[in-house]
């Protein structure tokens, strides 16, 4: 079956989470696995819109943190599709802090998901290609078939 193309804008996404001190250590960091469960949330929720089927996360990783997030700040995430193969998909996260006493936002995290759609035989299913219009676009598509084809050859499969 030929699924019709879709924008990378179709199924981006956006979430704001408030950080609260069940969220942190006795300092007032956030956990790293808190934001990690955020980041997989908000992959999931785009892969999903964009396959219209059940997803799972087959691997994160790429992820950096470069600045600590605290007890009070709200976790902004954006993500969006970057590339697409038969039924796994490539999702960047970007994760920013906001003080919402001043406004200030730092980019905290990035990372990037790879979600795998599977059909109601709970096997792959494939999902609908990404339709490249812009520039960015082609050069996002083009370097996460680079991070997929690495990905598979450090596992052993290219």
């Amino acid at each position: 079956m030929v699924l019709p193309p879709k924008s990378p804008n179709e199924s981006k996404a956006e979430m704001t989470v408030r950080m609260f001190p069940s969220d942190a250590n006795p300092a007032g960091n956030v956990f790293g696995g808190e934001i990690l469960k955020q980041i997989d949330l908000i992959a999931g929720l785009v892969s999903q819109r964009h396959s219209k089927t059940n997803t799972v996360t087959a691997s994160i990783d790429r992820v950096n943190f470069l600045k600590p997030v605290y007890v009070g700040n709200a976790l902004i995430l954006n993500a969006r599709l970057n590339y697409v193969h038969r039924s796994s998909m490539e999702i960047e996260i970007r994760v920013e802090a906001e003080d919402l006493m001043t406004g200030k936002r730092v980019l905290t995290n990035t990372a990037y998901v790879t979600s795998v759609a599977l059909g109601p035989d709970g096997k792959t299913t494939e999902v609908p290609p990404l339709l490249l219009e812009a520039e960015d676009d082609k050069r996002r598509f083009a370097e996460g078939e680079k991070r997929m084809l690495q990905r598979l050859k450090e596992r052993g499969k290219a």
